[in-house]
């Protein structure tokens, strides 16, 4: 006899009975489904009648909807949910949902999705359209992933983008501090991006380039990070690639470098942008390492990354059966602002070359070290490094030069091998002609950055932390003083009562209300509530503005807290 499934027979009298059965089961669920759905189409319609009102009678309160595009969410999702069950009517009752999963994780091992500090996103709110709304039936089961990540992770950047503060047109708008964008020198590079060199075309730069980048870009690319990383040698300009945006870069990586449901160790809290690339193409998970703010004898600097906690994160790992397969830093750090010391690099390498794993390294802010005591270290520039064809060094321009609109990002890497995969993804992520040769022309341009813009860049990055800094001294708000990179961590703890995540998405809530934008420590998996970055790289103007909102919040906050307090000590 056959154990096959498919040749399994029931008696014909039970098989009808079973028919008849499993009829009355599917009528009941259509009808329950059809109900709820019913339900929820009511309410979605309510929603945005409600909205339609409140656009009307409340123009200049649109900041306060938060709460009520959070709950269009639920409705949202709870359509898709009844959608998916109702076109797969559970498998035939089969037992086998045919609904894909919806992989909404919260975590990534353990922590929130990171909500993107470069580009924050709020979820789609018009809900006149459930056709054009509630797509999902439509998708596979990756595509619904995908749809669901990306409203996950994205949380402030549409509403920003709708409604931006401009200091003539719109005083009442969005200020964004918590997208690390540079904004410091504006005037500098558009003057520079506006002289004759930079307006060139020939047909060449018309038609399809190398996958890699266009080899005049390649080749000043490698000079040029010869230079401001001080390596030793010439770098090779076959071992630079070249996509639009580190994103672009790490994501590649990732895939390349793994297959789906490996892992790469990363230090926390961390660049949350890097959640949502290693997941979108390659299914990468990221093995958190936990770094504490308390100062102890064995943790003598907050947040230190040690070896030890290097190796204690791999071993546990892989007791749970995860295979690890290369470590992420970034230096300078995000969104710490550390600087990690030649030694420190050189353990972290060694740990790498011990364990065979490969090392993915941003160095996107290397030019952002404004600190005049502390000096950066790319791994370029060591002498030999322990593993050589498993270092991957990242850079680009959109941090250091300010302009992330022209979405250009680099790899520098001795593994051909791995040059020549990620060079694969050009086809995709491939940068214009035009832009590649005005980026060539900038960074020919050593004169210019050196006396010009590197120094006025640095100036202004000064005065800024400093304005900055002197504000939240005066708050008695702590902060790490690192002096790089464009953002501020800093402590909210003494605001939040009881000191939870769930509070601290609270006051982040009371801060979007205010039309100020923040990153909270949750969306970087700072393993501690309270934790906040504040961006400062911006005009003077803007910052006053921003930190008028911030005091304001924080007065609200303060005030809320005595009344529970009080509140507290009555029923005591």
């Amino acid at each position: 006899m056959s154990h096959r499934l498919g040749m399994f027979r029931m008696p014909s009298a039970q098989m009808r009975g079973q028919g008849l059965r499993n009829q009355r089961i599917h009528t009941h669920l259509m009808e329950m489904m059809l109900h709820l759905k019913q339900t929820i189409e009511k309410n979605l319609m309510h929603l945005t009648t409600r909205h339609l009102q409140q656009d009307l009678v409340l123009e200049e309160q649109r900041h306060s909807q938060a709460a009520s595009e959070q709950e269009a969410l639920l409705g949202r999702l709870m359509y898709q949910l009844v959608n998916l069950l109702q076109s797969g009517a559970m498998g035939g009752l089969g037992l086998q949902p045919s609904c894909p999963s919806l992989d909404v994780r919260r975590d990534v091992r353990g922590g929130q999705w990171a909500q993107s500090s470069r580009q924050p996103d709020w979820p789609v709110h018009q809900l006149s359209d459930p056709e054009a709304t509630f797509v999902s039936q439509h998708l596979s089961s990756r595509g619904i992933d995908i749809s669901a990540l990306y409203h996950s992770s994205f949380q402030d950047y549409k509403i920003y983008q709708r409604d931006k503060y401009h200091e003539d047109k719109n005083t009442m708008g969005f200020i964004n501090l918590g997208l690390s964008e540079n904004k410091l020198c504006l005037d500098l590079m558009t003057e520079r991006l506006s002289q004759s060199d930079m307006n060139y075309i020939e047909d060449a730069l018309l038609q399809y380039p190398d996958w890699r980048g266009q080899p005049f870009l390649r080749e000043e690319v490698a000079r040029f990070l010869t230079y401001y990383c001080k390596v030793p040698d010439q770098l090779d300009p076959e071992n630079v690639v070249v996509l639009n945006g580190c994103s672009s870069v790490f994501s590649t990586l990732a895939m390349v470098l793994c297959d789906p449901g490996e892992a790469f160790l990363i230090p926390a809290p961390f660049y949350g942008g890097f959640a949502f690339s290693a997941c979108l193409y390659s299914k990468v998970e990221l093995i958190l390492v936990h770094l504490d703010s308390e100062v102890t004898d064995a943790n003598p600097n907050p947040f230190q990354l040690t070896v030890d906690k290097l190796e204690q994160a791999l071993l546990e790992a892989r007791l749970t059966g995860k295979k690890v397969r290369g470590l992420i830093l970034i230096n300078p750090q995000n969104p710490l602002g550390d600087v990690y010391s030649r030694d420190s690099l050189q353990e972290y390498l060694e740990f790498a070359k011990r364990y065979h794993l490969h090392v993915i390294i941003d160095e996107i802010y290397m030019l952002s070290v404004f600190d005049e005591f502390i000096t950066f270290h790319s791994i370029l520039s060591m002498e030999s490094l322990p593993d050589p064809n498993r270092t991957h060094v990242i850079w680009g321009t959109s941090k250091d030069f300010g302009i992330s609109g022209f979405r250009f990002g680099v790899l520098y890497t001795h593994n051909r091998e791995v040059a020549s995969a990620v060079s694969s993804f050009g086809y995709l992520h491939g940068i214009s002609g035009i832009a590649q040769h005005k980026l060539c022309r900038l960074l020919q341009d050593r004169e210019w950055i050196d006396k010009v813009y590197l120094p006025t860049y640095r100036s202004r990055l000064q005065i800024a932390h400093g304005y900055m800094t002197k504000k939240l001294e005066a708050l008695g708000i702590p902060f790490l003083n690192r002096g790089s990179g464009l953002y501020i961590w800093m402590n909210l703890k003494m605001y939040l009562e009881p000191c939870t995540f769930e509070e601290e998405l609270l006051l982040h809530r009371r801060f979007l209300d205010n039309k100020l934008i923040l990153s909270r420590g949750r969306t970087y998996m700072c393993k501690e509530p309270g934790w906040f970055r504040i961006t400062f790289a911006d005009k003077p103007l803007l910052l006053k503005q921003a930190m008028h909102r911030f005091y304001q919040v924080l007065s609200e906050q303060k005030q809320d807290l005595i009344v529970k307090q009080l509140e507290n000590a009555q029923r005591e």
